[in-house]
Formats: structure tokens, sequence, C-alpha cells
């Protein structure tokens, strides 16, 4: 099938393109970046024609970090539902943790999910190896079968590695495998009976708090092991100022470090928690207004190198009882796109580095193939209106689970059309498959 995206401000920062520009895509691979309304009109009803008019034509969003939940926990979410979520927010490509149950340390679920992921047929669905068999921090996962099978990254993500010894070795495997590491920072002996940030708001509710210090004395046992193995240490959820400081010194340094932050570490501080509002509930917490400012300083001048969402779906029951017994996460990939244009509106980011930091990037951290629409790649392309203003409902949302402290906001920014191989599977109001969800209020 060929496509033609016309009349749109494409964005490509792998190619330092921004401006308008018709887009031609043939055979699922991008043919061609034409000056606008210069190419011939189709001759042949096969070919889909767009009018991009007013919006921003990009490479496909890339999401380092996603829970999908299955195998194991499918009334949270699974593989295709996580997908329709993924595309509805204009990712193309994302990277599932491996803390599902049965965990993914084995090659076998590797290819579980590949092999859901096919079956949806909706974005691409990248498995994440756990490093540690079980997750439990105590001998490592067979890496290179799971790399054979398909990963693309390795963590024990939702678990803190905290045996030194063991993460050392880890990097070191890594290294020769071509596998980055990606790291959840968390000192348990810091953070032991913490449910939210150590902070004003946790002395107020009389509630024990995370202090910063769990988060960045893990960050400089990881960085100085990098230095030591030469692994590719990629910090993910940043949220601590002081970790800003760290990582910014190791890459002055040359280490090989990459670091993610989450839209809600940079649009939210620990005052959501105020009403034991247990959506708001995540791990790492969230911080205070001046941790919020270090990850949009960390952003603006290229600390932190991607934006990944740590999408964690729960079913509702897990969010009831107290604020200290609910489940940790917020759903993110339908709501990262205005968050992240909420940073261009005031002036953290220009709406190419945004977009930099939302599909670029993302694609050469974890070495992939994607995220640039150069001639020849695959035709992942996301189109997206930066001024259609929407509310978040809990039942607009694509993911099996609503579990977001967004819900009732009004947000500006939304994908209209989103594409995998040259083919639409979101169209602004329908997933490939799925019943509409999006009312027509919010268009």
């Amino acid at each position: 099938m060929r496509v033609v995206i016309r009349n749109g401000n494409l964005i490509d920062p792998a190619n330092r393109l921004d401006g308008p520009a018709d887009l031609v895509i043939e055979d699922g691979r991008i043919r061609s970046v034409e000056p606008p309304q210069r190419l011939a009109q189709p001759s042949d009803p096969d070919t889909l024609e767009v009018d991009a008019r007013g919006w921003i034509v990009a490479p496909g969003f890339v999401d380092l970090h996603v829970h999908f939940r299955e195998p194991g926990y499918e009334y949270k979410e699974t593989v295709r539902t996580g997908a329709q979520s993924a595309v509805a927010g204009g990712f193309t490509t994302v990277a599932c943790m491996a803390n599902t149950n049965p965990v993914n340390d084995s090659a076998e679920v590797t290819r579980y999910i590949l092999d859901k992921a096919r079956s949806a047929d909706l974005a691409r669905v990248l498995p994440i190896g756990a490093l540690s068999v079980g997750l439990r921090g105590e001998r490592l996962a067979p890496l290179d079968q799971m790399r054979e099978a398909g990963i693309v990254a390795v963590s024990d993500d939702g678990r803190p590695v905290m045996n030194a010894g063991l993460m050392r070795r880890a990097l070191e495997w890594c290294a020769d495998l071509g596998l980055p590491i990606s790291v959840h920072e968390e000192d348990l002996n810091l953070s032991a009976g913490g449910s939210m940030n150590e902070g004003p708001t946790a002395a107020r509710l009389g509630r024990k708090g995370v202090p910063n210090a769990a988060e960045e004395v893990m960050i400089a046992r990881d960085l100085a092991l990098a230095r030591l193995t030469g692994g590719h240490v990629h910090v993910a959820h940043v949220s601590a100022r002081g970790s800003i400081d760290l990582i910014r010194q190791a890459k002055k340094d040359g280490l090989p470090v990459t670091a993610e932050v989450a839209p809600h570490h940079f649009s939210l501080t620990e005052e959501a928690v105020e009403d034991y509002q247990a959506d708001a509930k995540m791990a790492p917490p969230l911080r205070q207004a001046a941790d919020v400012e270090a990850m949009r300083e960390g952003l603006r001048d290229g600390t932190l190198d991607a934006i990944a969402t740590d999408h964690a779906p729960h079913h509702r029951d897990d969010k009831a009882g107290t604020f200290e017994t609910a489940a940790h996460g917020v759903v993110g990939l339908e709501t990262a796109l205005p968050l992240t244009l909420g940073l261009v509106e005031t002036g953290v980011l220009s709406v190419s580095e945004a977009v930099r930091k939302l599909s670029w990037n993302p694609a050469r951290i974890f070495h992939l193939p994607y995220g640039s629409l150069s001639v020849g790649a695959p035709a992942d392309v996301v189109v997206f209106d930066p001024n259609q203003a929407w509310t978040v409902a809990a039942d607009g949302l694509h993911s099996k689970s609503s579990n977001t402290p967004f819900v009732g906001q009004r947000m500006k920014g939304r994908a209209v059309l989103t594409l995998v191989d040259g083919r639409v599977v979101y169209d602004g109001r329908q997933v490939k498959g799925q019943k509409s969800k999006v009312k027509n209020e919010d268009r």
C-alpha cells in the first residue's frame, strides 16, 4: 500500500528536518520526503492520501519502559491492550519489563511475548529480559539465550539489584552481548517502609517517606561499576535532583551511561498524594518542586536522554485499601505526548527536541533501527495535533487499566494517526481491531 501524508510540519531530528514537507510511504518503508504539494496526485486507488495541514508528522515514538503484565497478570494488561494504548499515544515501539509471572528470565518467555506481539499486530513490543533468575537478585539469568531469543535490554525493574557483585558480573556480560542494563535505583535499606517521598507532605501526613538518597546512592554505585566494567548503564525513571548531578558528571567523564525520565516526574510533585491519592503512588515516588525543576533542566541540557512512560497498569482493586498497601505505578502511554508538549509550552524544550526525546534518542539507546524518517527506514510514523484539547477520562483510555492521577485533567496535544510498517493502526479515534473509545466532545 502507498501512503502520502501531505502538508504537515515534518520533524525528524535524526535527519535535522523541521518544516513543511510531504511524506511518501511504499511497501512499509519511507520512500521519500518532498517539498509540500509538489507530488503528483495518486494514480491508483491503493494510495491513501492524508492531509496533515496544521499537524506535526514525526517518527513513531519509542518507549523504553512499559509493563504489559502478560504472562500472569492479564487482568491488569495484556500485550494486546498495552499495544492498543501505545499506538493511541503515538508509540510504535515499546520495550516491556520482565516482572511478569512467570518472570521473563528465559528464552521461552521471551518468545511467548514476541508471539503475542505478532498476534496483536499493532505496536512493536520488544521484551526486556530479567537480569536475575526470578528477579530475586541472587544469580544471573541466561542472558545469552534470551539475547538469542530477542530481548533488547536487561533489567530487574520493579526490584533493585542490591548485590553489587551480581551487578558487576551482569555489566561485564552485557558489555560482551551488546545489551544495556536498565537499572531501578533504590536502596531498600533506605526506602524500607516508605510509601511516598520523604518531605513536607509525608511529614504533614505522619507517614514514613523514601529519601532522595535511596536513589542517589545506588546510582553512584552503578556509575562506579560502569567505570570498572565498561558496561552500559541506563538509569530508569530518574526522580531526584542529586541523581541529575551524578549522571551529568558521569557523562562529562565519558562513562557509558544514559538516562530516562517519566512524564509524571517532570509534571507532578509530592503534593499529588496529599489526600492519599493511590493513583499518584509510584516507585520512585513523586518528589518536591526542586526535583521537578531538576528533571526539566536535565531534559533541557541533555543529561536526560529520553522520555519513557513507565506505563504500569493496575486493576482498581490493586489501588484500593490503604495508601501503604496500594500498588505502585500509573498508566502513561496516552498522556505522555501532551505532558511532553507542556514542556514545549513552558520553553523547556522545542518541539524538535521533544520529538527527539520520544523517538530518535530512545531508539539509539537500545540500538533499535527505528525513530527516524530516513529513506528506506521502516514507516513507523505518528501524526499529531499539538493543539487538540481533550480531557483524560478513565473510560476513554485504550489500556485495560485506568490508574492515573491525570483523570479529569484537560490536556493539549494528541495523536491523530499512527502507522507501523506503513499500516494505519490508529486513526485518531479507533485502534485497529478495537471499538472506538474517543468521545466526540474531545475532538
